[in-house]
């Protein structure tokens, strides 16, 4: 039995955050991890799907400009290039990043095993003196289809980590992962369709987005099947096929290989939650500073997305913070000065609305904050102004036939931004001013001293702020 003063479970983006805060002050830190140290998004979500992708993407603005007809992908260049990113899937760069500081390092499977106790492997037990932050992640949610458990599919992790591109490729979902990953496999050759269950594409974004956004894959040659209710997926010998409803009518998609992007959940279903009363299965509620709810003791803290409350590896990182930070003023050295400094720094924006999420299709969509159905749903007094993005200057500059659009949602009664949503060519790199100015509550007579470097697409913000004027 090992003791330290601190237990990270899950040695990803997120827990690796958390242990690093926690050490700073002293504190024993341990970081246990059952797979490759780097987690999922260095291995099998966002990094390498956005590398297999930046080909398109490249390509497709090439290929906007007069004169300019774009090679295709190299596909074994483009495999190759991920292969390198990914570190041909070793963790030896992380491992050694981590034996670089004074958090230590275990490897295997991972179970809690009562108040402040984690068994790894079975054979070996760690008590931590003060806290156990859990940073497991999430895991694919395989959807209950006649046929599909006993039929060999893709995962998303299967997609990312793919060294062949099928001819035909069926994706089940309409969320961020299927779109992402349905545009990057077109633009690597496989002839594409998309079966998603909602009325539009990514039905949690502003209602525009999912129109624009099938419109331009339809374009690209990707088949979108909306309002498809699954009925059965069967494989034979010419490959996998998905029967679906759509829009009442019913409908046979045939194909070579079958992706299953149709959400997540916490991973949490053997963590043994159970030993310390709560539900497997479920996501591990937390408070403000990132300590698990119905939990005696304050002891156990959880981060990222094995609470439910986030998605994205850049939120999972802000709740380490927030965890490591707490932890470390709690128990670590300089207990007074500390626990007032970082409990009054926690701002917890995740549930008023500050998440922010870039998806690499073509066009690319970005969004930060809320959608004017969450205001109103809110009660907020929201106001939009719309800005075509392809009446920039900018726009122009990019090639001729830029399409793009923004929204912008202000609470009127307090003139502050509250959600931004931009769809087009290039809008990742600028969601990040949005993300500022919801979470520092910048009011509007403040961001007209911010004028926008010109012509970039920033300058939306000019026009917006130009129309709010006068509306």
């Amino acid at each position: 039995m090992d003791e330290y003063d601190v237990i990270v479970v899950g040695a990803g983006a997120v827990g690796q955050t958390a242990a690093l805060r926690a050490v700073r002050t002293g504190l024993s830190v341990v970081l246990v991890e059952s797979e490759l140290v780097g987690g999922e998004d260095a291995f099998w979500a966002g990094r390498p799907l956005k590398v297999l992708g930046r080909p398109g993407v490249v390509l497709g603005d090439v290929r906007a400009l007069p004169g300019q007809d774009g090679a295709a992908v190299d596909v074994d260049a483009a495999f190759e290039r991920r292969d390198t990113v990914v570190g041909h899937w070793r963790d030896d760069q992380e491992v050694a990043r981590i034996r670089n500081t004074l958090v230590v390092l275990r490897r295997g499977m991972v179970r809690l095993a009562g108040e402040r106790t984690v068994v790894v492997s079975s054979d070996q037990t760690l008590v931590a003196r003060h806290a156990v932050i859990v940073a497991t992640g999430s895991e694919p949610t395989v959807p209950d289809i006649p046929g599909l458990v006993g039929t060999q599919f893709w995962t998303t992790r299967d997609a990312t980590s793919s060294h062949h591109v099928p001819e035909r490729l069926t994706v089940l979902g309409g969320g961020p992962a299927a779109v992402e990953t349905a545009c990057v496999y077109r633009a690597l050759g496989a002839q594409v369709t998309l079966l998603a269950r909602g009325p539009r594409l990514l039905t949690k974004t502003e209602p525009f987005v999912g129109t624009m956004l099938a419109d331009a894959m339809t374009a690209a040659g990707v088949r979108v099947l909306t309002d498809v209710h699954t009925e059965r997926v069967w494989r034979d010998a010419s490959g996998v096929h998905v029967q679906v409803n759509h829009l009442g009518h019913g409908v046979r998609v045939d194909g070579d290989q079958l992706l299953v992007a149709t959400g997540r959940h916490p991973a949490t279903h053997d963590l043994g939650l159970e030993t310390v009363g709560l539900t497997p299965g479920e996501p591990l509620a937390t408070d403000s500073c990132g300590q698990a709810t119905g939990v005696e003791g304050g002891w156990l803290f959880a981060a990222g997305d094995v609470t439910g409350r986030t998605g994205t590896t850049h939120h999972g990182r802000y709740h380490a913070r927030i965890a490591g930070d707490v932890v470390a003023a709690r128990f670590g050295d300089d207990l007074a000065a500390r626990v007032a400094e970082a409990e009054a720094d926690v701002r917890y924006r995740i549930s008023s609305g500050a998440t922010a999420q870039v998806l690499s299709t073509r066009p690319e969509v970005a969004w930060a904050g809320m959608t004017l159905a969450e205001a109103r749903q809110a009660r907020r007094q929201a106001r939009v102004v719309d800005v075509d993005l392809s009446q920039l200057p900018s726009a122009a500059i990019r090639g001729p036939g830029y399409q793009g659009q923004a929204r912008f949602v202000v609470d009127a009664s307090r003139q502050t931004v509250i959600g931004v949503t931009f769809v087009g060519p290039g809008v990742g790199e600028i969601i990040h001013a949005a993300t500022v100015a919801i979470v520092a509550e910048i009011p509007l007579d403040v961001l007209w001293h911010a004028p926008a470097v010109h012509p970039t697409l920033s300058e939306a913000w000019c026009h917006f702020l130009s129309e709010y004027a006068c509306c």
